[in-house]
């Protein structure tokens, strides 16, 4: 496997982090893992857009996390150094190959304290089921509060985790960790090839139809920075099939004509009572796509922060849509929520840009940090740390191995219901016969020649901390 396969390198020899606790300093408060806030040493190299620049002029336009003031005391100081010496004035200018390098007291937000299941293990990989809320990899804020770190601090500071397959900080279930190099890229290379499967679950509004649902709308990245993705005629090909596991409607469940004779014309998302737990087999592996295609179908994950938001996709939540006249309304709509609209914003999308991160599903609370005058801000709610949606199953086609967790809580019956509290086999998305269907995994064939990991981001799929953000962060 390449070296840029791997999701991190050592830093520059220039970093040195005053303070490198181990253990990491973490504690169980409320349902949520924390971490004590701790000193920790930021590392960027010089961008082209920040050559010849004074330095102050870089942190001061480049970084908003903190007030200009609180850099030109930090240059001065010498907790912002450039190649590892201190920087002679604010005036410095940065040139091509410099490294910046930025200590600070660093909060990472919290996480959820629910363990890492141990779903399989031997000699050379590890199969865990990764709750909701915790990102795999240090990225953004996140640092200790991560599955690789989590992991480490369990088996010990030398041991170093590989994950073979990538799942978002929203998204759970199963996901591989090679004890070595050797295993991590042979798992890799299964997953990138056509012969593993996966079945995902998710919770969609309203009532999903019987039978095997297929959606073959091709995705087009219509935002990276906001993680935005829609069906588009030329996007890419993305083959998606659904089988409904239960429907679960209302206690109340009524006509689509309301108590006082008002119809639900023009307001569809009314009409979508109740919710039903639906499988899914991605066919292909393009991001988003199982948020997409069942936002596409009129069934969007019912808390999905982006693709279930009415405030931003209108009544119908997007439905059948798949031109690009109201983009840009979209946009700016989606970019005004996680800046603005908190509280319709929860679990907003962490993987975003670092720039929205403490307006999200965070609120400030008026205090501030005691040793680094940071604003605090208020713990993330159970429901905001994870969205509907977890990677239940993968099966090896060569009959290698097939590992799968049970049904999450938010899958299982409500009180007061009968339904599936494990999968059914008439219900199973893997036993449907591509061919039959008239679907071919060419897909996957594409995604394994372009060197990616089909149906391992499907939920939103995890972004690398951008490096403007690393230094300022």
């Amino acid at each position: 496997m390449p070296e840029d396969k791997f999701p991190w390198k050592e830093p520059p020899a220039v970093a040195i982090t005053p303070c490198d606790p181990w253990p990491p300093p973490y504690y169980l408060e409320d349902n949520l893992r924390k971490v004590t806030p701790y000193h920790y040493t930021y590392n960027t190299f010089c961008k082209q857009r920040w050559r010849d620049r004074e330095i102050l002029d870089i942190f001061a336009s480049e970084f908003r996390d903190r007030p200009t003031e609180y850099y030109e005391q930090a240059i001065i100081e010498g907790r912002v150094v450039l190649n590892g010496k201190q920087v002679p004035s604010t005036k410095t200018l940065v040139r091509n190959g410099d490294v910046i390098s930025h200590t600070l007291h660093r909060h990472e937000p919290p996480c959820s304290a629910k363990p890492i299941g141990i779903v399989h293990e031997d000699n050379d990989l590890i199969v865990i089921d990764k709750p909701a809320g915790v990102p795999v990899h240090p990225a953004g804020r996140y640092n200790f509060n991560s599955v690789i770190e989590i992991m480490r601090a369990d088996r010990g500071y030398g041991w170093n985790p590989l994950p073979c397959n990538r799942l978002d900080r929203l998204t759970s279930g199963i996901m591989f960790i090679g004890k070595h190099r050797q295993a991590a890229e042979d798992m890799s290379a299964q997953i990138r090839g056509r012969t593993v499967k996966k079945e995902y679950i998710t919770r969609v509004v309203g009532e999903f139809p019987e039978g095997e649902i297929v959606c073959e709308k091709p995705i087009l990245q219509i935002s990276p920075k906001l993680g935005l993705n829609r069906v588009r005629a030329n996007g890419k090909e993305a083959k998606t099939v659904f089988k409904r596991l239960a429907y679960y409607p209302p206690k109340d469940e009524d006509e689509s004509v309301s108590a006082n004779g008002e119809n639900h014309q023009g307001m569809e998302w009314k009409k979508k009572r109740g919710y039903s737990i639906v499988r899914c087999m991605p066919i292909t592996g393009r991001t988003h796509q199982l948020r997409v295609h069942l936002q596409f179908l009129g069934h969007p994950i019912s808390n999905d922060p982006i693709y279930a938001n009415q405030r931003v996709f209108g009544p119908s939540l997007g439905m059948g849509q798949s031109e690009d006249e109201n983009d840009d309304d979209i946009m700016t709509r989606l970019a005004r929520m996680g800046k603005e609209e908190i509280a319709d914003a929860v679990a907003y999308h962490d993987e975003m840009v670092d720039a929205y991160n403490k307006r999200k599903a965070e609120k400030m609370t008026g205090e501030t940090c005691s040793v680094c005058d940071t604003p605090l801000y208020s713990d993330p709610g159970v429901h905001e740390l994870g969205i509907y949606l977890h990677a239940r199953r993968y099966r090896c086609e060569e009959g290698k191995w097939d590992y799968e967790t049970g049904l999450p809580d938010w899958a299982l019956p409500p009180p007061g219901y009968e339904g599936a509290t494990e999968p059914t086999q008439e219900s199973d998305p893997l036993a449907v016969d591509l061919k039959k269907l008239g679907l071919e995994d060419d897909g996957d064939q594409e995604d394994a020649k372009n060197g990616t990991l089909p149906g391992t981001s499907n939920g939103a799929e995890e972004i690398g901390t951008p490096i403007a953000a690393a230094a300022g962060a």
